[in-house]
């Protein structure tokens, strides 16, 4: 008898939405026309978290749709304690929906301290996923500390046709890089929106926690007066600390409307200094757009009493709280790339529609 390949078929589709951002989870599930799976997380008396699935994943595939907010270690274990329930309960694939990925500011080694977000990584590669769908890394080089597939969407597309229809005059706009690292991502939507560019230039004082390792550079060395180099080692070169002019900026704003581009809004008062001087340099309003709104601490009455005339960010990150603190804030809603990207993962589609006309510094 002659043997043949069955075809695998599909299966059902279940999401499941983590208690982070459930409004989010249900606007997914809306675009997707499904049900959210029927899931219970919640915390007993000693705070360790429990998770209930209350109806069969065997055989199916997982979408779990959980984003880093203000409690963030508690997002962190729902989402690896939900994952590895579905694999002990035998679920086929277990995708993770992480609009936000938690810790992602820490990928870079800061003094003594560790590289945090490659932690975190390893923990969800162990945890049981099989394949990861974000938005607007930190830093590009995070999809690297994955041992699974990472697609890193882009929400530049919402928050250029923002701009386009919601921003009046929008011609007479001109796209502002916060600080010279961000010139790449505002040279992307200017080229979009064809607008000009300025940049902010100069020292803004960094906390000494951000500071970079000093192993990136030689450390000094002081030498003993008198008493030669006992040690018998070749003395270092001193580095001289880095002198930067005040803050200040390159390029014309006056008498246009300055926005300010970025991938997060955490804290707010380095985006309030510099529309303070886009002000100054003759900005008549000053717009910022970023895809986190994490806006912690007292960010919205910063917001509220500064000059900065709207900020703009994606629903990635639950914000309501804020907004009624604030009416400064606006939500552009990015549901619908969500469900699109896991619609065309579960049918094995290409996901490289997704990415098209964005560059490769969004």
């Amino acid at each position: 008898m002659s043997s043949m390949t069955i075809p695998e078929t599909k299966g059902p589709m279940i999401l499941l939405a983590g208690n982070s951002h459930p409004e989010l989870g249900q606007l997914v599930a809306n675009k997707l026309d499904i049900k959210l799976a029927d899931v219970s997380i919640y915390h007993k008396p000693n705070r360790e978290t429990i998770v209930e699935i209350k109806e069969s994943i065997r055989g199916k595939d997982i979408y779990i749709l959980q984003t880093g907010t203000k409690d963030v270690n508690n997002d962190v274990m729902e989402l690896l304690i939900c994952a590895y329930a579905c694999k002990t309960s035998s679920a086929r694939n277990i995708i993770g929906v992480i609009p936000y990925l938690p810790y992602s500011k820490q990928s870079k080694m800061r003094k003594r301290g560790s590289i945090v977000c490659k932690l975190l990584a390893t923990m969800i590669s162990e945890a049981g996923f099989s394949h990861i769908i974000t938005m607007d890394l930190h830093q590009k080089e995070i999809q690297g500390f994955f041992h699974v597939p990472v697609d890193n969407l882009r929400a530049s597309p919402f928050l250029v046709d923002y701009i386009q229809e919601s921003v009046p005059d929008y011609r007479n706009a001109v796209i502002v890089a916060r600080n010279p690292n961000s010139v790449k991502r505002a040279t992307s939507y200017s080229e979009r929106l064809r607008l000009g560019i300025a940049v902010i230039h100069g020292e803004e004082r960094i906390p000494e926690s951000e500071e970079d390792d000093g192993r990136n550079s030689p450390p000094t060395v002081v030498t003993m007066e008198g008493k030669g180099n006992p040690t018998g080692l070749e003395i270092l070169p001193i580095i001289k600390p880095k002198e930067k002019p005040p803050l200040n900026v390159v390029g014309d704003v006056g008498g246009r409307i300055a926005i300010i581009v970025d991938d997060m809004i955490d804290d707010v008062e380095s985006f309030v200094k510099v529309a303070e001087i886009l002000k100054d340099r003759g900005a008549y309003k000053v717009f910022v757009m970023a895809t986190h709104g994490i806006l912690s601490s007292d960010a919205p009455s910063l917001i509220e009493d500064s000059c900065i005339d709207e900020v703009v960010v994606t629903n990635t990150v639950p914000h309501e709280v804020q907004k009624m603190q604030c009416h400064k804030i606006k939500t552009v809603d990015i549901s619908s790339l969500l469900a699109e990207a896991i619609r065309r993962i579960h049918y094995g589609e290409s996901m490289s529609y997704l990415f098209r006309n964005i560059g490769m510094d969004d």
